[in-house]
């Protein structure tokens, strides 16, 4: 069974940068399209970056252009380096497949914590 391990969480101030990355193991065909989910205290999970199996990315707009997604596919291990940090982007961090894919079992994701 496939597990996801997110790491590379913190608390950092406003501005500042955090570099995520997601391990997943007992893949055995490789990784198809994976995203970065947020869940934001009290709130659903939402998806705000993706990248195809051809590594093209895919932003929500409040991330767009301080984010971004890669991919390592011999590690099978997905990053999403995050720069000019907002309070806004606080939440626990995971990484899976698409919804409406083949989505793997939940990590434990990572903790972000911005301050003003």
């Amino acid at each position: 069974q496939v597990q996801l391990v997110e790491s590379g969480g913190g608390v950092v101030q406003s501005g500042e940068s955090l570099r995520l990355s997601c391990v997943a193991s007992g893949v055995f065909d490789g990784l198809n399209a994976m995203g970065w989910y947020r869940a934001a205290p009290g709130q659903a999970r939402e998806l705000i970056a993706s990248i195809t199996l051809g590594g093209y990315p895919n932003y929500v707009d409040a991330v767009k252009g301080r984010f971004t997604i890669s991919r390592d596919d011999d590690k099978n291990t997905i990053f999403l380096q995050m720069k000019r940090l907002k309070p806004d982007d606080s939440g626990t961090y995971f990484c899976n497949a698409l919804r409406g894919g083949n989505m793997f079992p939940w990590g434990q994701g990572t903790q972000v914590t911005v301050s003003t």
